[in-house]
């Protein structure tokens, strides 16, 4: 259990540290973030297949600046081979300033597999600070808990 809280508060620094760096402005990005919906753990079977957990995922897509708004173009997810499975848009949404959009993969839907992913596009009027983008995956339903979080990165701005 001391193994599993250090190693915890390890990669809970990490990310912090990770999000903590200046980043530039800028009037648009558009975003890749990985989602786990299952993750494959412990010892092959005698059939030679890893056992699989479920994941939940809440992706926070958060407006880091403190006086711009900034407005989501799309929000796509994508399986692990690339393929559309849902617009989460059907039209712009607005962050205001230092405000928190979500939006939810839930626990039984394993369709994206273990490379799902989100891509992400926002626009600003005048450059912003861009959004913090983070997906928090968790399955706390069996005796042992499953928690971790995974972070965005820019793939092309406009």
């Amino acid at each position: 259990m001391k193994r599993i809280l250090m190693f915890s508060a390890f990669l809970l620094a990490c990310c912090t540290a990770q999000a903590q760096e200046a980043r530039s402005q800028s009037s648009g990005q558009t975003v890749y973030l990985p989602i786990y919906s299952s993750m494959l753990f412990g010892n092959l079977s005698r059939g030679g297949v890893p056992s699989r957990v479920l994941l939940s995922a809440m992706v926070s897509i958060r407006n880091t600046d403190p006086s711009r708004t900034v407005r989501l173009m799309s929000v796509q997810y994508h399986d692990s081979t690339g393929k559309l499975l849902r617009e989460y848009l059907q039209e712009p949404a607005t962050i205001e300033p230092l405000s928190t959009r979500e939006y939810f993969v839930e626990l039984h839907d394993d369709s994206g597999g273990s490379g799902a992913n989100f891509l992400m596009r926002w626009e600003s009027d005048t450059p912003a600070s861009p959004p913090l983008l983070e997906a928090i995956h968790a399955n706390l339903d069996s005796a042992r808990g499953v928690v971790f979080i995974t972070q965005g990165i820019t793939v092309s701005t406009p």
